[in-house]
C-alpha cells in the first residue's frame, strides 16, 4: 500500500539577517562588524570607515552567494507586524490598516547613520514603504501549470493504486478547492485541482484554460482605482482629506522633505521654510481631525523651524532679525562655540597656579594637549605669549606636576619647529575609566587652538603691549556676546565677578583692563554698573566671537 503524500499550503516565513557596526569599546577608535547569521564570525577594524566598508562587502558577499527570493515565502516585515514603517497608534488612535502585496523581493534596509544593514525577504509593498530600502532581487511569479490528475468523479486510469484505492475502482468526488496530493511529473507540487476538468489521455499534461476574451469597448467598464496616498513624517495623508489644497500641501511637503534628505550639502534656510510650512499644515490638519498628536507635531515643527533659522543666522553671521551684517567667524558652528566655552571653564576651575600669566599659559597648553594629553611645543610658542617671565612660569608648572617634560625647561625654550619638544599633561590623559574632560574630536582641537592664538595675538593688542590679563579679558568677552556683538546673553551684560575670577586679578584692576581694551578698539561703549559690564565689541573683532544662543 502506498504512502499518502499530503500537500500543504502553509507559507514559510521570509528570511532576514542583519550586519551591524558597533564600537569595540568605550573611548576606542576601532569598531566591530558582526553578522546575525550563525556561520559568520565578528571582525574588528581599526576605524569606522574601514568597518563600514567591510560591512558593506560582507553584505554584498551574502547577496551574491545566497539563494534568490522565494515566491512562496511569507513577508518577513509582516511577520514583525511592519513596525519599521508603520507608526504605532496612540491611546486614542486607531491602528493604521496595512495589507501586504506584490511580488516577494529581497530588500536591503540601511540605517541613516550607517550603523546597520538588514536584508529582508518581504513583499514589494513593504519594501516600498521603507524610506531607505533598496530592492536587490525579485522572485519569479509562481508556475500555474496544472498537475496531471484524473478528473474528479471518473475512473482512474489503469496502473498503480492511488491513495490506497483498488485498481479499477472509481475515485470519489473530490473537493473543488482541494490541492493535489502529489506533484505531477512535470508540474509544481502545489497545483490547483478544478472540479470542471475533463479527462485527458494518460501521460499527457493539462494546460491552464485560456483566459476569457477581453470585453469590447462598448461593454467595458472603467476601472476605479483609489488614488495613491501621500506620506509625511511617518503619517499617511488620507486620499479623501478635505480641503484638497491641504491634502496636496501635505503630500508635496512629504516629497520635499525626502528630497532634502538626499542633498549633499545642508541648506538651513530651506529647511526652516519646510518646517514652517509643515507646522501650518499640521495645525490645519489637527483642526479638521481633532487629533492631539497632530497638534504636538505642529509645535515640534515650529521649534525645529526656529532652531534651523537661528543656526542659519549663526553660520551666515547675521543678527537674529536677519538684517545684521555678515560675519565670517573663525568658529562657524554652535557646537564649536560651546566647546570653546567649555575649555575656558575647565581652565578656570582647574588652573594649578594663581595669576594671569599662569592662567594664560595653562589655557594655551590645554588646547595643545586636549585630545590625548600630549602635544608638541617649541620655545617660540611660549616666548610669543605676553608673559613677564616665561621660563619661570613653565618651571612652576613642572614643579607642581601639572606639566611633564622629557628634558629641562631650558631645552624646551631652545627647541625649534624642526625638533619640537613632546610635552604631557597627566590630568588630560584619557584612561579606561575616564575618557577626559572634553568631548570634541581630533579635527576640532587644532581649530580651537588656532582660534585662541588668533585672539591672544590680535594685532592691536600686540601693538599696545597688553599683558596676559588683558588677553584673558579679550577671550572672555569674545565668548560671552550675543550674535549682534553686545555683551552677555541677549545683550544684557556680563557679571563682573565672573570676569575677575577668569582673569585672575583683583576686583579693582578690572576697570583699567576695560579701558585698555577700549583704547585698542576692541570694546565700544563700555559701562560698569549694577555688577554688570555692558557694551558692544568692535566690528573688526566679531570674527573672533562665539555667540551665545
Amino acid at each position: 500500500m502506498g504512502v499518502e503524500a499530503q500537500a500543504t499550503n502553509e507559507r514559510v516565513t521570509g528570511r532576514t539577517w542583519t550586519v551591524r557596526l558597533d564600537p569595540a569599546g568605550r573611548g576606542r577608535a576601532d569598531v566591530r562588524v558582526s553578522c546575525s547569521r550563525p556561520a559568520c564570525a565578528a571582525q574588528t577594524l581599526p576605524s569606522a570607515a574601514a568597518g563600514r566598508t567591510a560591512a558593506v562587502e560582507h553584505l554584498k558577499a551574502h547577496l551574491r552567494t545566497g539563494p534568490a527570493p522565494r515566491s512562496e515565502a511569507y513577508c518577513a516585515c509582516r511577520a514583525a507586524e511592519c513596525h519599521t514603517h508603520i507608526r504605532p497608534a496612540g491611546p486614542r488612535e486607531r491602528p493604521a490598516p496595512w495589507r501586504c502585496g506584490g511580488a516577494v523581493v529581497l530588500a536591503v534596509v540601511a540605517d541613516r547613520e550607517g550603523r546597520w544593514w538588514q536584508v529582508m525577504e518581504c513583499c514589494s509593498r513593504c519594501a516600498a514603504a521603507h524610506p531607505t530600502a533598496k530592492v536587490v532581487a525579485t522572485a519569479p511569479p509562481p508556475d500555474r501549470t496544472v498537475s496531471d490528475r484524473p478528473a474528479p468523479g471518473r475512473s482512474a486510469p489503469e496502473g498503480p493504486a492511488l491513495d490506497g484505492a483498488a485498481p479499477g475502482r472509481p475515485v470519489p468526488a473530490a473537493d473543488p478547492f482541494r490541492v493535489a496530493a502529489g506533484p505531477a511529473p512535470n508540474g509544481p507540487a502545489f497545483a490547483p485541482h478544478f472540479s470542471h476538468s475533463t479527462p485527458a489521455p494518460a501521460g499527457a499534461s493539462r494546460e491552464v484554460p485560456a483566459p476569457r476574451p477581453a470585453r469590447t469597448a462598448r461593454s467595458a467598464r472603467p476601472v476605479r482605482r483609489r488614488p495613491a496616498c501621500g506620506r509625511i513624517a511617518q503619517r499617511f495623508v488620507p486620499h479623501d482629506l478635505r480641503p484638497i489644497s491641504l491634502r496636496d500641501e501635505l503630500t508635496e511637503l512629504g516629497e520635499l522633505f525626502r528630497a532634502y534628505q538626499q542633498r549633499d550639502e545642508p541648506d538651513l534656510a530651506l529647511l526652516a521654510e519646510l518646517h514652517e510650512r509643515k507646522a501650518e499644515a499640521f495645525a490645519a490638519w489637527a483642526e479638521i481631525t481633532f487629533d492631539p498628536g497632530l497638534r504636538l507635531d505642529a509645535q515640534r515643527a515650529e521649534q525645529a523651524a526656529a532652531a534651523a533659522r537661528l543656526q542659519h543666522l549663526h553660520r551666515s553671521g547675521q543678527a537674529p532679525d536677519g538684517e545684521g551684517p555678515t560675519v565670517a567667524r573663525l568658529l562657524t558652528a554652535q557646537a564649536q562655540w560651546d566647546h570653546a566655552r567649555a575649555v575656558l571653564a575647565h581652565v578656570a576651575d582647574h588652573a594649578p597656579l594663581p595669576g594671569p600669566d599662569a592662567r594664560l599659559l595653562v589655557l594655551m597648553l590645554t588646547l595643545r594637549t586636549a585630545q590625548s594629553g600630549v602635544g608638541n611645543l617649541v620655545g617660540q610658542d611660549v616666548k610669543g605669549l605676553p608673559l613677564s617671565d616665561p621660563e619661570h612660569v613653565v618651571g612652576q608648572l613642572v614643579e607642581c606636576g601639572w606639566l611633564e617634560l622629557p628634558g629641562s625647561v631650558d631645552e624646551l625654550m631652545a627647541s625649534r619647529p624642526e625638533s619640537p619638544t613632546r610635552i604631557s599633561v597627566p590630568s588630560l590623559t584619557p584612561r579606561e575609566d575616564d575618557p577626559g574632560p572634553f568631548t570634541f574630536g581630533r579635527k576640532l582641537r587644532p581649530r580651537l587652538s588656532g582660534w585662541a592664538q588668533r585672539v591672544v595675538g590680535e594685532k592691536k593688542l600686540r601693538k599696545a603691549k597688553t599683558g596676559a590679563d588683558a588677553r584673558l579679558l579679550a577671550l572672555a568677552l569674545a565668548t560671552q556676546v550675543y550674535v549682534d556683538g553686545y555683551l552677555g546673553p541677549e545683550g544684557d551684560g556680563i557679571d563682573l565677578e565672573s570676569l575677575v575670577s577668569w582673569c585672575a586679578i583683583a576686583p579693582d584692576a578690572l576697570p583699567d583692563l576695560v579701558d585698555r581694551l577700549t583704547t585698542t578698539g576692541w570694546l565700544e561703549e563700555p559701562e560698569m554698573s549694577d555688577g554688570l559690564l555692558t557694551g558692544i565689541l568692535a566690528e573688526r573683532v566679531l570674527p573672533f566671537t562665539c555667540p551665545l544662543t
